[in-house]
């Protein structure tokens, strides 16, 4: 079992409920537990003139390879109603893997740590109130070192999870 870090998002369709939704199907993956959810925060879209997104992180346990997890997170988002018609469009659902234990992976169709995560506050506030503070990420880097480089702007927390 490793832990694994899923950011979420979601602008379309009841938000709050896309990822609820999410949550309940993570929990249902083979060989995976749902360790814990951050609280849900409202941001702004990376491109006007897109309904603000909310967002969280899931911690999860779990046995599944990289890219068989990466399969089950996209047959979620298909299963929630996902187009992917343009890359920065508005969805109802994205399920990132933002960590993936301690691993470094680099494939063509899987990234981790996720490339711009350190640029987005929606992802490490979030992130920072699953993992432990000391945590440091595969590249070297630590989740304290990234926060204090991206503010905690455009941000709104909005409740607990569950």
């Amino acid at each position: 079992m490793e832990r694994i870090y899923i950011g979420m998002g979601s602008n379309l369709a009841a938000p709050d409920q896309q990822l609820r939704s999410a949550i309940e199907a993570l929990g249902l993956l083979p060989g995976t537990t749902v360790a814990g959810v951050s609280a849900f925060y409202q941001s702004d879209s990376l491109l006007p003139g897109q309904p603000r997104y909310t967002n969280a992180v899931a911690a999860l346990d779990s046995s599944l390879a990289p890219l068989d997890l990466l399969d089950a997170l996209q047959a979620i988002e298909n299963e929630q109603g996902r187009q992917r018609l343009e890359r920065w469009g508005p969805r109802t659902l994205d399920l990132d893997i933002l960590l993936f234990g301690e691993r470094l992976i680099d494939e063509p169709r899987l990234k981790v740590p996720h490339y711009q995560m350190h640029l987005r506050a929606f992802v490490l506030y979030p992130l920072a109130e699953l993992a432990p503070a000391t945590l440091q990420l595969p590249d070297g880097q630590r989740l304290s070192d990234l926060l204090t480089t991206c503010p905690f702007v455009g941000l709104e927390r909005l409740t607990q999870s569950s």
